[in-house]
């Protein structure tokens, strides 16, 4: 029996992480006009922004450091509650505001964000914790405006950022994925089986089309694991042509798992790698074990390979580099990637994603 993989996420914020995801889900296809502003990533970075502003503020409005101290927990109880609702409309209105002009949108969110402290503020108030004079309700609400227009300016220039990244992974995807020796190798193959074998050849060349298309299309846009498993078994295809039954493959798939949302090229170089290092070097040859299965709002993927008895020379890494960071691209903090040898000597690669509504 194959050992189950042990997959570990963070399940901080993981309520209200599954509620912004939800409440993000119907502008998916509008991520050009808004920034996604639903899951963990903004979230933290949210929550970081907005409480280490508003108590560096305190400090220059109260009169000693211990009344800064004792301001701080009803100044959390203001800032929490208001930076987590305004993430919630936000991410509620994302379809509404793609169709608005960008002026309009900075106004749209900066109006949320005072209302959302104005909100907070009054709950604050009606439990009897504080005691606004006339003038706190006006700067709470300006507080609220600029700091939603400061999250929302974050999250541009993130998106921003991340476009030459892009560039430099997909250039580091397409320097491993079009590997010269694998091409001849499969062109030789279907070569030798056009006499023998003509449907079977014909099969390897669409195959072969297939992870070229694959390799030379857009990296940076978003596939499914579905998908993704589909091309990795046609490049699965092509090497037990080659290795026979030296090549052993072990398909665990969840099909509640194939609708989540993945870059292109991330399994088959993870299998390449397994191929490569488990199977080749070995005169016995190799098992490499693939598991998907999504549970609650994850999505979590292994691949494991045996190792050689004589490993072979190490690579240089760019391949597991260039799945791990789109991977980060696509899904910021949200996504888990961890490589190395497990208890049972053998290697695993495992992923953790959020799983489509």
């Amino acid at each position: 029996m194959s050992q189950r993989p042990d997959f570990q996420h963070s399940t901080l914020f993981e309520d209200l992480q599954q509620v912004l995801q939800a409440a993000g889900a119907g502008g998916a296809g509008r991520q050009a006009a808004v920034l996604p502003l639903c899951g963990t990533g903004p979230l933290i970075r949210a929550l970081m922004l907005v409480l280490s502003t508003v108590y560096l503020g305190l400090l220059f409005v109260q009169p000693s450091y211990s009344e800064w101290l004792l301001a701080l927990p009803t100044a959390a109880l203001v800032a929490i509650p208001a930076t987590l609702m305004w993430l919630v409309l936000a991410c509620s209105a994302r379809r509404l505001l793609a169709t608005w002009a960008p002026l309009l949108q900075w106004l749209a969110v900066s109006l949320t964000g005072a209302f959302a402290a104005l909100s907070a503020m009054g709950f604050t108030h009606w439990l009897g914790l504080w005691q606004p004079t006339a003038l706190q309700p006006l700067a709470v609400g300006l507080t609220g405006a600029a700091m939603a227009a400061a999250v929302y300016q974050v999250e541009r220039l993130r998106e921003r950022a991340r476009l030459p990244t892009v560039a430099t992974a997909r250039l580091a995807d397409l320097q491993t994925r079009i590997r010269p020796h694998f091409l001849f190798n499969t062109l030789n193959t279907a070569i030798a089986l056009v006499q023998l074998d003509p449907q079977r050849a014909e099969e390897v060349l669409e195959d072969l089309a297939e992870l070229f298309r694959a390799a030379l299309g857009a990296l940076d846009q978003a596939t499914t694991l579905g998908a993704e498993v589909s091309l990795t078994q046609r490049y699965i295809a092509i090497e037990q042509l080659r290795f026979g039954r030296r090549l052993e493959v072990d398909w665990q798939l969840d099909p509640q798992a194939a609708a989540a949302r993945l870059p292109p090229l991330t399994l088959q170089p993870l299998i390449e790698n397994a191929v490569r290092h488990g199977v080749e070097p070995s005169d016995k040859g190799g098992v490499i074990e693939v598991r998907t299965l999504r549970r609650r709002d994850r999505v979590l993927i292994s691949i494991t390979n045996t190792r050689p008895t004589n490993p072979s020379r190490p690579g240089h890494g760019i391949g597991l580099a260039s799945v791990k960071e789109r991977l980060r691209l696509m899904h910021d903090l949200d996504a888990d990637f961890r490589s190395g040898v497990i208890e049972d000597g053998r290697w695993r690669v495992s992923i953790s994603v959020p799983a489509s509504s």
